[in-house]
């Protein structure tokens, strides 16, 4: 009997699109909270991808790429080279993480107040933690610690040099902010602070007890976490030193 090839296509493009009916029905009825990052990167490739194989492309973005995060940081040229996978097609993923990098921006400047340096993490860490440059980003906050500004006030190599304290505590008069957070990443990933780091901390510290603009924390954002000065209590004792100097 000859094989009728229509028949055959027919019913590869009805099973595909009864995977992917069963996909988004699975999101709407259990959350995204049930969906692994294959089935959410999947679910993404779905919405922009007619009639494709989506989840061996999602298996293969992820065993290539390792993490849902560094798949959403790939360059859109190199997302191309994927069989399956067009500049048009990639441009979604593209998008999803300005989407959500914005959305938490937004989200940190409408919060009464930040919790914890893991809140402050998780709001900055997507826009943060793959930048291929130092950058030093400062949150300004009022006295109830209400989120007044977010700021990227210098990219490069994060030094005592580098960093003009006169152009941080400007910007905190300007913005009328009585508490500092100083928010840094490390491209290596290393996130034990420098000499460098801690030196300019101090340096902060000093000049915010003068001006009365307290540095409260000192995030330092790698690829896998952060570490936060107050809560392993370098803020504390960098001001202890230096109201024994000042004493």
């Amino acid at each position: 009997m000859p094989i009728n090839k229509e028949k055959l296509i027919l019913s590869a493009y009805e099973k595909a699109k009864g995977h992917r009916n069963r996909v988004k029905e699975r999101f709407l009825k259990e959350g995204p909270e049930k969906f692994t990052d294959e089935d959410l990167l999947e679910l993404l490739l779905i919405l922009n991808i007619p009639f494709k194989d989506t989840r061996k492309l999602a298996r293969e973005l992820l065993n290539h790429y390792k993490t849902l995060d560094n798949v959403l940081d790939a360059p859109l040229e190199e997302l191309s080279k994927f069989k399956g996978l067009k500049e048009k097609s990639a441009l979604p993923l593209k998008v999803v993480k300005e989407v959500a990098k914005r959305y938490l921006k937004e989200k940190a400047l409408k919060t009464e107040y930040l919790r914890s340096p893991e809140d402050v993490y998780n709001y900055l860490r997507y826009e943060m933690q793959n930048l291929p440059r130092e950058t030093l980003k400062v949150i300004f906050l009022d006295i109830k610690s209400k989120v007044l500004s977010i700021e990227t006030l210098f990219e490069g190599t994060i030094t005592e040099s580098a960093v003009y304290p006169r152009e941080i505590f400007n910007k905190a008069f300007e913005k009328k902010a009585s508490l500092l957070i100083l928010v840094h990443n490390h491209p290596s990933g290393d996130l034990t602070p420098s000499k460098e780091d801690i030196k300019l901390t101090k340096n902060l510290i000093l000049a915010g007890h003068l001006l009365q603009c307290k540095v409260i924390d000192h995030l330092i954002i790698g690829k896998n976490g952060y570490f936060s000065m107050a809560e392993n209590g370098l803020i504390e004792t960098l001001e202890k030193e230096i109201l024994n100097v000042l004493r």
